[in-house]
């Protein structure tokens, strides 16, 4: 069947007309402006945190912009493509249009999507935890599969990623490992992640080849900023120092570099050890706690404001999404009901299809709850 081509670009239009109107392209120029006054102060680098911040939030807003720019060209530009391919019967232009056209519904959709992330830290950074749960040695072998799946998502992208800790269980895989993802948005992109995820297979640990079933929680939190001022009283951190450790045990380090950091008012508790000192694994550690206790801080707040307006609604659920390897091949999204039938390529990174429909989901809920 010959495509449409007036109806997709108008249906392209229609969304990038939205994409406009939640991101107030007048409002975003009028930041620029004040941004780019700002940053051309003569003293500006007088304060190199405001100056950091200032020039951060100009590159953002600039991008921003010209993506939306950018979108729109390119939909101009497949509208006299479609013309001269139809004008002049050129089928291999028609095929560029096609092609372009496929490349176009992918860039709008997440461009769209992009704009739903308008929460209080979604711009951040990400620090991922990922821990074994319940299911022995295959969790901990599923554990390293996730922890493979987000870096082979973000290598996907370009997204540059930092292992912060990794804790080797004894047979196979991991206790728990933490790493950042360093691109904006990172966070709003994988906070839907978080939750208990499931594997369904045939154990390659068990003799018998009987079908396991097992656990790994995955954590998102934002990664904290300079201006974010979480201050934490010495009093309430205890601070451990132990030998940091690679697979199986074996000392990788001669001294007492790891550091593990425990919150004593609230019990969390983070580990780093892939720095190569205690003063960089520490550092490291208190910028962790800081981020995890500023969303501790940001849940309890919108739990007491749930609780004041008398709202019981069950809250972003904990067992999210299931990996069937046996006795057939799917992952699911148990919140959005959205599935995959290759989950070679899921184990892979491809995982955008989840993001999408997790941040379409949550915004949806958020609305229901407002």
């Amino acid at each position: 069947m010959a495509t449409d081509f007036p109806a997709e670009i108008k249906a392209l239009r229609t969304t990038m007309e939205s994409v406009r109107e939640v991101t107030d392209l007048d409002a975003l120029r009028a930041q620029i402006t004040d941004l780019e006054a700002k940053s051309s102060a003569p003293d500006l680098w007088d304060d190199p945190e405001k100056a950091q911040e200032v020039t951060s939030s100009l590159s953002r807003a600039n991008s921003e912009l010209e993506r939306i720019e950018t979108m729109d060209q390119r939909v101009d530009d497949l509208e006299v493509l479609v013309q001269m391919a139809q004008e002049e019967d050129d089928a291999d232009t028609l095929a560029e249009a096609e092609k372009e056209l496929t490349s176009l519904r992918k860039a709008v959709g997440e461009l769209e999507v992009r704009t739903l992330l308008a929460g209080e830290y979604d711009q951040r950074e990400a620090v991922v935890t990922i821990r074994a749960g319940a299911g022995g040695v295959d969790a901990a072998d599923f554990a390293e599969m996730l922890m493979r799946m987000y870096l082979r998502w973000a290598e996907r992208h370009g997204y540059p990623t930092k292992v912060m800790d990794t804790s080797y269980a004894e047979e196979a895989g991991l206790k728990s490992a933490t790493f950042e993802v360093n691109v904006p948005y990172a966070y709003g992109n994988l906070a839907v992640e978080a939750g208990t995820h499931r594997l369904v297979r045939i154990s390659p640990f068990d003799n018998q080849g009987r079908r396991q079933t097992s656990f790994a929680a995955v954590e998102v939190v934002p990664l904290i900023e300079q201006t974010d001022a979480i201050e934490i009283p010495e009093n309430e951190l205890k601070i451990d120092v132990f030998r940091s450790s690679g697979p199986g045990g074996q000392s990788v380090n001669t001294t007492d570099s790891a550091v593990r950091m425990t919150h004593i008012p609230t019990g969390t508790v983070v580990s780093m050890q892939n720095e190569k000192s205690q003063i960089q694994n520490r550092a490291a550690a208190l910028r962790v706690m800081q981020s995890r206790l500023l969303l501790i801080r940001r849940e309890q707040e919108a739990a007491e404001k749930k609780e004041l307006a008398g709202d019981i609604k069950a809250s972003w659920g904990d067992q999210m999404r299931s990996y069937v390897l046996h006795p057939y091949q799917m992952v699911k999204d148990l919140r959005t009901e959205y599935e995959v039938g290759n989950t070679s390529g899921v184990f892979d990174g491809d995982i955008d299809g989840f993001m999408e429909a997790g941040i379409r989901w949550k915004r949806s809920a958020e609305r229901d709850n407002a």
